[in-house]
């Protein structure tokens, strides 16, 4: 199948009171199944950043930032079609796991998993491994939980996100994380720009380690699969957060969109 040419574009704006240490992270990240056609950033003065890339991939923006800061990035890539999570996708034995999915087994902090166990065990077929027991993982988030504003915050956890039965994008990928790490499947947060996302905004969703390889899904069921285009990976949102500073900083503007070229 011919892949799916989008171009994703991200202008955000802050003021910081002195210099703080930073990293951003806007650039699209380099894959097999999303190559980067063309892409710009433009710095204002005040963002003294210098790009590295992660073992992941993940790109990162890092330095300093002081006084008025304008970012502007845009990128133009071709997403490969992607595949929904078959039902006979297998589920590793931990001892067949590369070490690098390792992390993604353990609790984090917005993602207790060891607080999940019982619940997943009475919850969902025992007879049901693998892509079939993500399946039904992300189907009992979409009948259970609703996509709501206003319920959460910046340090809502998974085991909150439980109780109150609502949330947005990074609530819902933090409780489909937990659920499938409980479930002995290694997951982790993915940010991305979202195609026919609505409202446009930087997106949280996530993967699973299944046959092999790693899966994306979202647990919201708000962007096409092919419409996403992976910025980050990591733990939780903490790792994907678009902006990390190491001291205090206001946001004055932030726009974000995505449109299909082809």
């Amino acid at each position: 199948m011919l892949p799916i040419r989008l171009f994703a574009q991200c202008n955000l704006a802050y003021e910081f009171d002195a210099a703080v240490e930073a990293i951003a992270k806007v650039q699209v990240l380099g894959a097999p199944d999303q190559v980067i056609v063309g892409e710009t950033l433009t710095l204002s003065s005040g963002a003294r950043l210098v790009s590295v890339t992660a073992s992941d991939g993940t790109r990162l923006l890092r330095g300093e930032m002081e006084g008025a800061v304008d970012l502007a990035y845009t990128a133009t890539v071709d997403v490969t079609p992607r595949t929904t999570i078959p039902l006979d996708a297998r589920q590793h034995r931990w001892d067949e796991l590369p070490p690098e999915t390792l992390d993604y087994l353990l609790p984090s902090r917005y993602c207790p998993s060891d607080k999940f166990g019982r619940f997943v065990a009475r919850q969902f077929d025992p007879a049901l491994a693998g892509g079939a027991r993500v399946a039904a993982i992300l189907d009992w988030l979409h009948a259970e939980v609703d996509y709501l504003h206003g319920v959460s915050d910046a340090e809502t956890t998974a085991e909150r996100t439980f109780v109150d039965r609502a949330g947005v994008c990074r609530d819902f990928t933090h409780l489909g994380i937990t659920l499938c790490r409980a479930a002995n499947i290694p997951a982790r947060a993915v940010g991305a720009y979202a195609w026919r996302l609505e409202p446009a905004d930087f997106h949280a969703v996530m993967e699973v380690y299944l046959s092999g390889q790693w899966w994306l899904a979202d647990p919201t069921r708000l962007a096409p699969g092919d419409g996403l285009i992976r910025i980050a990976t990591g733990r939780d949102a903490a790792d994907i957060a678009f902006l990390t500073t190491g001291g205090a900083v206001r946001q004055i503007a932030m726009t974000v969109s995505v449109t299909r070229l082809d």
